[in-house]
């Protein structure tokens, strides 16, 4: 095979031992080759000695999902050195520390394998143990970029940017980096049929997660207060926030902060901080995940019924419970839709990507401000009284005044019982008119959310709806099946209540494949709640093992589901 920006590398390592500074310099080179590149992180949850693998996906024409297939596996860690053999597709290549010998039983006649005695040469070149293991990573770095063609320039730029404070970790990491480079040249044939070749299709773009672009949304969006405690992989959306607050909500001249953030002891507490904040008038927010959410089910309640508005950002994770907090699903969809108890129904925003996690953040707090309620911006881990408080306009929405600001504006803000002029009460009609007024106000919210994304064409039949993370990998399945002359529309879901815009694009169609990660078909079953379709028209594809979902499932299941229908 010979292809040209289109390799997929994954590098099997151990936890602990700083593989993610060389996989990120790998990374952000090919990127500033101006190549679309993507990076997906398999890590356990724990802090040191277990498996840990990272993918990178050279993609020329910029394709966003995991790939279902691997071609050069650099196989670091002895205990998985099998399974990543298993894993390398046909025709591929397979790198390993050769400094040990490794069984010949553990060899495929169908790709090829590459032995770099990666540890003899660390150990003769640097002195001390912790950095013999780092640079040993760094040495892998060097000899994929002789195998694939890396600019070394541009590795040596981001090691002089990386560590300008450092000078000395520059040479060294271009000493690791130049005896792997050297050594692939003198043993191997450099470079491999499959290559990179300069683009210039990165050019105005950034490299950022999700939870960097959401806690840059929120600086953007006005919140000063933040209230956490740290959960897998919800914490760096604060670390981000913070960050860039130090940048920009300092008062200039001086040391005072703009700002207010608050961990913790626990989830139900930061929640409790983010109501009291946001009855005060401030934009204030909390990121979790779904154990977080569980222990602020009973707050968030409290918010609906007495129409606080807070922003709530859940990155989902493998769940029940604990679960395995470093891996990706999409498995709190019911439990954010209807957290607490009695008839609530929360806004939910559905972020795809990092950009859209940047914008989600200012379309969160808006809505909340606008609404008076609690929005939940779910993404995953691969992405705040009134004046009468009565409702006169028929909105559903009161009126919001902020304490001390009118004499008028003071009352009591209550979960319990109350009427509509915020009084309180256990009369029947008094109560069931607020609650009554709260569905109306989730009808205006149905017309305030963002649209869905759709494409498509009258002669299609047949359909996908899917929504946040599974986008990259539902675009790709999609040219996949145009090739096999399988033609089906696609509509993205970005918000919950869903718009008429989803009903219609449903109504249009025969089938609909609901693809989502999580096993209880969560999607599926809100679209059948919320908008009263037919189940039997909702045709269920569900990826929930943690892993990022690739291409290959959905057309796979696709093509299985079309096969069956014509089987009948």
């Amino acid at each position: 095979m010979s292809r040209v920006n289109d390799v997929v590398v994954k590098i099997g390592t151990v936890n602990g031992t700083g593989s993610a500074s060389a996989n990120g310099l790998l990374l952000k080179s090919i990127f500033r080759m101006g190549i679309p590149v993507v990076g997906k992180n398999y890590f356990p949850s724990n802090i040191q000695g277990l498996p840990t693998w990272y993918e990178v996906r050279v993609t020329g024409e910029g394709f966003q999902a995991r790939s279902d297939r691997v071609d050069i596996m650099v196989a670091m860690n002895a205990q998985t050195y099998a399974k990543d053999l298993a894993e390398v597709a046909s025709g591929g290549w397979l790198v390993y520390d050769s400094t040990w010998p490794r069984s010949r039983l553990l060899s495929r006649d169908d790709i090829t394998v590459f032995g770099v005695p990666l540890s003899r040469l660390c150990n003769e070149h640097f002195e001390g143990a912790r950095e013999r293991i780092l640079m040993k990573n760094v040495a892998y770095v060097g000899v994929l970029a002789a195998l694939l063609d890396i600019d070394l320039d541009i590795i040596t730029a981001l090691l002089e940017e990386t560590f300008a404070k450092k000078k000395h970790l520059v040479k060294q990491n271009q000493d690791a980096i130049r005896l792997g480079y050297d050594y692939a040249k003198e043993n191997f044939a450099c470079p491999l049929p499959v290559t990179v070749k300069a683009m210039d299709k990165t050019k105005g773009h950034v490299m950022i997660d999700g939870n960097t672009a959401a806690g840059l949304g929120c600086v953007y969006a006005g919140a000063t207060v933040g209230a956490w405690y740290p959960i897998t992989p919800s914490t760096s959306l604060m670390d981000a926030y913070k960050s860039f607050c130090k940048q920009f909500r300092m008062e200039e001249g001086t040391d005072r902060k703009k700002f207010c953030i608050v961990q913790a002891e626990d989830e139900l507490a930061a929640i409790g901080v983010v109501l009291g904040a946001t009855w005060n008038g401030a934009r204030a927010f909390t990121p979790t995940s779904g154990p977080g959410i569980s222990l602020m089910t009973e707050f968030l309640g409290y918010a609906y019924y007495a129409e606080l508005p807070a922003v709530i950002f859940d990155v989902q994770r493998t769940g029940p419970s604990t679960g395995m907090p470093t891996r990706t699903q999409q498995c709190d969809f019911i439990a954010c839709a209807y957290a607490s108890h009695g008839d609530t129904r929360h806004v939910l925003l559905f972020p795809a990507n990092p950009e859209e996690c940047f914008y989600s953040a200012l379309d969160a707090f808006d809505l909340a401000d606008r609404l008076q309620t609690p929005v939940m911006v779910l993404s995953d881990l691969d992405i705040g009284m009134n004046d009468w408080y009565m409702d006169t306009d028929g909105d559903g929405i009161p009126y919001r005044t902020l304490p001390g600001v009118h004499p008028k504006g003071s009352y009591f803000t209550r979960g319990s019982g109350h009427s509509k002029y915020g009084g309180y009460t256990e009369d029947s009609n008094e109560y069931q008119e607020v609650v009554d007024r709260l569905l109306v106000k989730w009808e205006t919210a149905r017309k305030l959310v963002p649209e869905p994304a759709i494409r498509y064409s009258k002669f299609n039949r047949n359909a996908i709806v899917s929504v946040g993370s599974c986008d990259g990998a539902v675009n790709e399945a999609l040219l996949r099946l145009k090739e096999k002359n399988i033609g089906l529309n696609y509509c993205r879901v970005k918000a919950f209540p869903f718009s008429d815009a989803v009903r219609d694009f449903i109504d249009k169609h025969d089938h609909v494949y609901v693809v989502e990660q999580n096993r209880d078909a969560q999607l599926r079953s809100l679209l059948t709640l919320d908008l009263e379709i037919d189940p039997a028209k909702l045709i269920p594809m569900l990826h929930y093992n943690g892993m990022p979902l690739s291409a290959g499932f959905v057309v796979k299941r696709i093509l299985a589901e079309l096969a069956k229908g014509q089987a009948a």
